[in-house]
């Protein structure tokens, strides 16, 4: 559970200092991936089975360029180049492209993604869409905004009523859960996925935001973005963390029922 902002002791000019820079570094990641965007690329597969292009890599490199030029020693945790850094209290989180294999076939719907921890707390997030110029950003008791104004969740208060999203179906049903029990519980269904699902969540455009399998890159921007929105994000037991292995985003109020949803349609459930 993340304790109460008012607990941690983070000045506030540091906590803006570290937002702007987060804001700068992902910027300048998304401008490198729009060099590539749209072109003939040849992913490669990790170990792990997931892609990675070129395009990746130039993008953390910016990341981490920017982050150096300012704090030289903070700790860099990116899903391409790995750890690097000699201070664990500050620690950025970085994934260059959130959704490569949607950047690879032409889909605007990517993010580069930079999150900051201070003394293990996610305190800054960062979500920015190279190919729709979107940015949404926050900062643990600074806000939420999109493109510079101010974001919240929206106010859908039933799940019948709710706009649900998801990274993937067979994930889900990967996990026991037969996707019809979601269907016949919520209002509307899209696979508006990756962070972009997210930050739809964040902004009131969705209600629910489900992800079934992640790692922390994908997850570092999004507890304070939604906190600060209004919402919660957690992993599927309902813990406050970004590093559980699945997220879901609601708009709070529907936190709890989705969790029990999730729950209940489990296997031995």
């Amino acid at each position: 559970m993340t304790p109460d902002p008012a607990d941690r002791v983070v000045p506030e000019a540091e906590l803006r200092e570290l937002l702007e820079l987060a804001i700068d570094a992902a910027r300048a990641g998304g401008e490198r991936t729009l060099e590539y965007f749209g072109h003939d690329l040849q992913p490669e597969t990790k170990a792990d089975g997931s892609p990675v292009t070129v395009a990746d890599r130039a993008s953390e490199q910016a990341i981490r360029e920017r982050i150096r030029s300012r704090f030289p020693d903070h700790h860099i945790l990116g899903e391409e180049g790995g750890s690097t850094g000699s201070d664990p209290r500050v620690t950025w989180i970085v994934d260059p492209i959130d959704g490569t294999k949607s950047f690879v076939r032409g889909v605007p719907l990517y993010g580069v993604l930079v999150g900051v921890e201070v003394e293990g707390h996610p305190l800054v997030g960062v979500a920015f869409l190279p190919a729709l110029d979107e940015l949404v950003e926050a900062a643990v008791g600074l806000g939420c905004r999109r493109n510079g104004r101010p974001a919240q969740v929206s106010s859908v208060a039933t799940l019948s009523d709710a706009t649900v999203l998801t990274t993937s179906v067979r994930g889900i049903e990967k996990r026991g859960i037969p996707f019809r029990r979601i269907i016949d519980a919520t209002g509307l269904q899209r696979g508006w996925s990756d962070c972009y699902g997210h930050v739809l969540v964040a902004t009131g455009r969705a209600d629910v935001m489900i992800d079934p399998a992640v790692a922390v890159w994908d997850n570092a921007p999004f507890l304070p973005i939604l906190q600060e929105a209004g919402g919660r994000f957690s992993d599927w037991t309902g813990r406050a963390t970004i590093r559980g292995p699945d997220s879901l985003s609601t708009n709070g109020r529907l936190h709890e029922p989705m969790l029990a949803l999730l729950r209940d349609a489990a296997p031995g459930r």
